[in-house]
């Protein structure tokens, strides 16, 4: 892993120690099992207010590193240290009840942030402006594209907004004026106290908008 590094940084809210992951890839009731590291020995801190570009390779564990830093898996090894912030992961298919229609969905997004319902309730109207979704607010999240599920989960977490904000390849799904859209609002959170890890393919899109950036 290398780490390229940014200086002024604010002070720790997350620290990573030694962190490792592994996957059971086979084995059976008469088979001797095989794991996949998807990461080890991982080490960095995250700042408040800074804006964390991670990229890789795929099967480098990027995705897995997210679901760890928000507690979803616990490591193998090592230990995250959450230094009581609130972290959400937003990713592609992650969160949502398919049954259930865009409205609802934002209303359970924003509530699983730590929000109240009537908190929720106050931003729907922006939440549905921002995401462009329409009267599709009203039809069940089954019927969406993954640009339309990006674009829901992307605008909740524009208005309902963690200490720590982890989004998995949200960037890279929808059309150019959205992309551009929600780059210009990353770009606005970069100057306000959001702390933001950004998992990307796109070297030239982590260089944009973040201030740092690790390679697995």
């Amino acid at each position: 892993m290398s780490d390229a590094v940014s200086e002024n940084r604010g002070e720790v809210i997350i620290s990573l120690r030694n962190v490792g992951v592994r996957y059971k890839r086979r084995g059976g009731l008469f088979q001797k099992p095989e794991y996949f590291q998807a990461l080890e020995g991982l080490n960095f801190d995250v700042h408040r207010g800074e804006t964390l570009g991670i990229l890789g390779r795929n099967g480098a564990g990027k995705s897995t590193l997210l679901r760890v830093v928000a507690g979803i898996i616990q490591p193998d090894s090592g230990e995250v240290i959450n230094h009581g912030v609130t972290v959400s992961l937003l990713a592609l298919q992650a969160g949502f009840d398919a049954e259930l229609p865009g409205t609802d969905n934002a209303i359970l997004s924003g509530m699983l942030m730590g929000y109240t319902r009537r908190q929720v309730e106050k931003k729907l109207n922006d939440i549905a402006e921002f995401s462009e979704l329409g009267n599709f607010m009203d039809e069940p999240v089954k019927t969406y594209s993954s640009g339309m599920r990006a674009r829901l989960g992307f605008s909740v977490a524009m208005y309902m907004t963690p200490d720590v904000l982890l989004l998995d390849e949200v960037l890279s799904v929808g059309d150019k004026q959205f992309k551009e859209k929600a780059e210009k609002e990353m770009m606005s959170k970069i100057h306000s106290d959001q702390t933001v890890l950004l998992v990307s393919h796109s070297q030239a899109q982590v260089d944009r908008i973040c201030e740092r950036k690790i390679e697995l």
